[in-house]
């Protein structure tokens, strides 16, 4: 079995002492969920990927990425479900 070398950590510990993991990212061609917005977000911050890896593995715009975080800031993970967005987006 080959395991591919990580410039990073492997797992990182979040605030509420749940563990994750590289495996627990989604696919590079994931269908965007709030789940999966917000998964990606607490593995940068809390330093499992750097920004801009994750801006390159996803295919994101920095614009994207910096409006998903800050929702979440304001508003919490709802922020980012698709049907909450546009509500949020103009607070």
């Amino acid at each position: 079995m080959f395991v591919k070398k990580s410039s990073g950590p492997r797992t990182v510990t979040l605030p509420d002492g749940s563990i994750l993991t590289l495996a627990d990212l989604p696919p590079p061609d994931t269908r965007w969920v709030a789940s999966r917005k917000a998964i990606v977000l607490a593995a940068v911050q809390n330093g499992l990927l750097c920004r801009e890896e994750a801006i390159q593995r996803y295919d994101l715009s920095e614009e994207e990425f910096i409006s998903w975080a800050r929702a979440v800031k304001r508003h919490g993970v709802d922020a980012l479900k698709t049907t909450h967005f546009q509500r949020f987006k103009q607070s």
